[in-house]
């Protein structure tokens, strides 16, 4: 199928589960077409709040999908087709809420907005329309835009590799909202511990996370401040948890405070969106440089993190020795020299490690973590899991529970 029959097909699919309504724009930002019966007014709505020039500045430099939302609430995402290089269309979703909210929380996110023009009567229509605007977690509008790309470019990505801007830590859930708080917890916990282990491959665990969990659940009757108190408390507890991976304190807190001001300065979603995201690399990032052993060379350090980047990739001696530039031979020395391990061993070790965090911060089977960690079968995982660890995997993550 050519992409407008795509396009077609993930239209009806979409429709399926709700209302959502799709559009489609030209490279200028003009509407072409859409499917909305209000699509004079939410067309209107999408251009006045900005988003529209938002989209257009965005693919201009990118083609990652991007979910714009605004004070108020609403929310939209939007997708590239460049498969014709001499017409680019842009595919809309939208507009959506990430829960339902008060006509008064509405009300107070038009605040944000008095510099911008628009008549009252056009407010009063947008407001006795919004009743009519679907409801949909943060979660489901995440896949149907990895659906909408893949249906355009027949790229394959993960929620992780959404643009900066789309939201992943932010609308916290209604009341009402049912969640495994079961899975809530190991996924979170996962996310949590690759900021305690300084691990630069966290984006598994924060790609799970961001599939189960909209983020803290923080109540609000103004949904920019619900989004803001929510990504406040994403903050403090990645910044305890590299406090625990050994960030010193004082660094710690400084950089929170910065991000935390960052997300007051923030006017609306797309301002706010982006931060946590950046928060969360820059703390593995400086929790992984304070852990970093100061007696390995460069270029030994440079393997142990390609090691730790592709633990879940079958790797050899010879991988390493390619991508540091130098022979086997020699790299298989200075790698023992300077770690006290082969490399080999170093491999397993690290693996198990990563294990241990997926036994203990999530319910994935012995088969499917031995699978994700590129071991040739269970039987060999559990044989390295107990030389390692003195246990199997299935005592070790009964002893973890137990310790809860």
């Amino acid at each position: 199928m050519n992409s407008t029959q795509n396009i077609d097909l993930f239209r009806e699919l979409v429709r399926c589960g709700s209302e959502i309504f799709t559009w489609c724009y030209d490279a200028e930002g003009q509407l072409l077409h859409s499917n909305c019966p209000d699509e004079t007014l939410f067309a209107t709505a999408f251009a006045v709040f900005n988003c529209k020039i938002r989209m257009l500045e965005h693919f201009s430099e990118n083609d990652s999908p991007i979910i714009l939302g605004t004070a108020i609430g609403l929310i939209w995402g939007a997708a590239c087709d460049k498969s014709d290089k001499n017409k680019s269309q842009y595919y809309v979703i939208g507009p959506v809420f990430f829960l339902d909210l008060s006509m008064q929380a509405i009300e107070n996110g038009f605040r944000y907005y008095s510099d911008l023009e628009f008549s009252l009567s056009w407010k009063h229509e947008l407001l006795s329309a919004l009743p009519r605007v679907p409801v949909a977690q943060s979660i489901i509008l995440s896949r149907y835009m990895l659906m909408l790309h893949y249906c355009l470019t027949g790229e394959r990505l993960q929620a992780s590799d959404l643009n900066l801007k789309s939201t992943q830590y932010e609308i916290a859930q209604s009341r009402g909202e049912k969640r495994d708080r079961h899975k809530v917890w190991f996924a979170e916990q996962a996310m949590l511990q690759m900021v305690r282990n300084g691990d630069l491959n966290y984006k598994s665990a924060l790609n799970n996370t961001m599939l189960i969990s909209s983020g803290v659940p923080v109540q609000s009757s103004d949904p920019l401040r619900q989004g803001k108190d929510s990504i406040i408390v994403f903050i403090s507890i990645v910044c305890r948890a590299a406090i625990e991976g050994g960030l010193s304190p004082e660094e710690a807190y400084s950089l929170g405070d910065s991000y935390i001001q960052a997300v007051e300065r923030a006017a609306d979603y797309s301002d706010l969106t982006p931060i946590a995201s950046i928060m969360y690399d820059d703390f593995v990032q400086r929790v992984h440089r304070s852990r970093t052993n100061p007696k390995l060379s460069p270029v030994i350090q440079k393997c142990c993190d390609y090691i730790e980047m592709n633990i879940d990739s079958k790797i050899k001696a010879s991988d390493l020795a390619a991508f540091a530039g130098y022979s086997e031979y020699y790299l298989t020395r200075k790698f023992k020299e300077e770690t006290g391990f082969f490399i080999n061993d170093y491999v397993k070790a690290a693996k198990i490690e990563r294990a241990k965090v997926l036994l203990s911060s999530s319910d994935n089977s012995i088969q499917d973590i031995s699978n994700q960690l590129g071991f040739t079968n269970r039987s060999y995982f559990s044989q390295v899991f107990r030389d390692m660890t003195g246990m199997t995997p299935v005592s070790f993550r009964e002893q973890q529970q137990s310790n809860r």
